[in-house]
Order: structure tokens, then sequence, then C-alpha cells
């Protein structure tokens, strides 16, 4: 999840249009039914990733929301060259394919919960890759938001339930979130000047094709529950498609500064939809843990609102 989840997004450019005869009320419920879509992709990697396994869920995620997302694509088809698919293809590996695949195994391995908080440190680690491979400046306040978020991560990897360590969850969601933040970055630099949501189309169709072989070379051969198809679907359709539409939609009206505060809404949703839903506990060691990471999300956008 970019300035959220997990699963394909793409940097949209900064600056909103005008927004003309909108409701005051359309946008912050907006964000919220963004924030609450995303957070439930962890409830239903949890449900569906043990049946399915990380790579044919993910790659029928990244089909659907492809498929959703198609007409922006087909649009602005004029615009796509060879070269340019090979670049989406190699930025979409680092974008989607990896991170998404990720977290589907942590949600094979812990409550949904934890891949929702630790998805919380994308924002931290793109200030982090900017600053590490294209020199961007970081200030004292956003170094001590990402000290105060990698605190985070250490105590959630502490955590344990049924008397099971979570490290290895928690360690791949903040694995994830740093190949979100390389991917960002990368699209900010490499494919800005194209429709986003176009590029997210693109990201998500070499995504699915990109994993198609292990998909089917891992397609489980036991009979599969409707539950988990139900949840896979979900995924692609409304937790990356449907979810994407609305985030651009929120991009060209706001912009993205504002948009990312969808951010701090992603790990409390995820907590939530898997408590009441799933009966996952929310333990001690989640609760400081997310509190950490979203402290250090808060000081990082604090300071990326003022440069």
């Amino acid at each position: 999840m970019r300035t959220a989840e997990a699963a394909g997004s793409t940097e949209a450019p900064a600056r909103a249009a005008p927004a003309a005869d909108v409701a005051p009320w359309r946008t912050p419920v907006e964000l919220t039914l963004l924030g609450a879509i995303w957070g439930a992709s962890f409830m239903f990697m949890r449900v569906a990733a043990a049946d399915f396994g990380p790579f044919p869920l993910v790659a029928m995620r990244l089909a659907f929301g492809a498929l959703v997302l198609t007409p922006f694509l087909w649009r602005a088809r004029a615009q796509f060259t060879g070269v340019l698919w090979l670049r989406i293809a190699g930025i979409a590996m680092m974008n989607a394919t990896v991170p998404l695949t990720l977290f589907a195994w942590a949600a094979e391995r812990a409550p949904a919960g934890i891949g929702a908080i630790s998805n919380g440190m994308t924002v931290m680690f793109t200030a982090l890759v900017a600053f590490g491979l294209f020199g961007e400046r970081v200030g004292a306040r956003r170094l001590t938001g990402l000290i105060i978020g990698f605190v985070g991560v250490i105590i959630l990897a502490t955590g344990r339930t049924a008397g099971v360590s979570v490290a290895p969850a928690a360690l791949a969601g903040t694995a994830a979130s740093l190949c979100y933040g390389i991917g960002i970055n990368l699209v900010r630099r490499y494919l800005t000047p194209y429709p986003p949501a176009a590029i997210a189309a693109a990201a998500l169709t070499t995504g699915a094709v990109l994993l198609a072989p292990l998909a089917v070379w891992n397609w489980p051969h036991h009979p599969l529950p409707s539950a988990s198809w139900v949840s896979a679907l979900l995924l692609g359709v409304v937790c990356t498609g449907f979810a994407f539409v609305l985030y651009y939609r929120l991009v060209a009206r706001i912009g993205a500064p504002r948009t990312s505060t969808v951010t701090y809404l992603i790990p409390l949703f995820g907590v939530i939809w898997a408590w009441l839903l799933l009966g996952e506990p929310l333990t001690m060691t989640m609760a400081i843990a997310g509190a950490l990471i979203l402290a250090g999300v808060a000081l990082s956008q604090q300071r990326a609102r003022r440069a």
C-alpha cells in the first residue's frame, strides 16, 4: 500500500485540481472508506493465503485489479511504448509483485494486524530511500520519525500469538514496506510523465504476468473453500482495482499530501476488521508497536507538508 497498501499503487501528482460543487463531507468520508478498504485487504489475505498460497493469491489479486483499471490503460495506450512496458515491468516487481507476496506470506503465519501495522512503515521507508539513493534531504523531525518507527517494528517483532513468535511475519511485512519505499521513488523519477491510473493498470498487468508461472506451479491441488475464493476476488476487485480509482480521484481533488493521510487509517482498520470478523485479539505489543509506528509516520508527514 503506497501512501498506503499493498497491493501496487503508484505515486500521483501532488497538486490537486479545483474541486467544484463537492460537498464538504465527501472528502473525509472517501478517505475513511479508502482506509477501511485497504485495511480490510490484510483480513482477506489472512483468510485466503493459507488455502491458495502466496503466489496464486497475489497473481489473482493483481489480475483482478488490472481488469478494473483496464479502461484507464486503454485510454492512454498510445503513450505505452515497448521501452516503457519494460520499465514498468521492472518497477512492478518492486512495487507490487514482491511486496504483496511478502504480505501474503506473512498472512499465513500471523494475525492480519501484524501486516497492517508493519505496512505503516511505507511512508518512512520512502523518505529513507529518497535520502539514501537519490540524495533528498532528511530533516531532524523526519529522522526522529524514522527512529521511532523502527523501534515500533522491533517491539512488534517481539510479540507472540498462541505461543508462536510473529517475528517472521513482522519482518516480512517490514521488508514489503521497504520494497514499496523503493518502488515509490522509482515511480516518481521514471513514470510521472504518464497518467498514474494507467501506469497502475500496466504495473498490475505486468506483475500478474510475471507471477503467473509461479502461481501455476504452486496452484493448490486441494478443494478451496468459498470464503477463500470470495476473499481473493474482493482483494483484487475492491482492495486493488476500486481502491485505486478512489485513490486517484482523491489525489485529483485534494492533492497527494492530503490523500496520504489515509496511511494513518490502514493499521487501525486492519486491526479492527481482524478483531470484529476473524476474532483476532489486539495484544499490548501490537498496540504499543502500532502507536509508535503511527507516531513516526505522523512526524514524517508533518515534515513532508512543510517541505
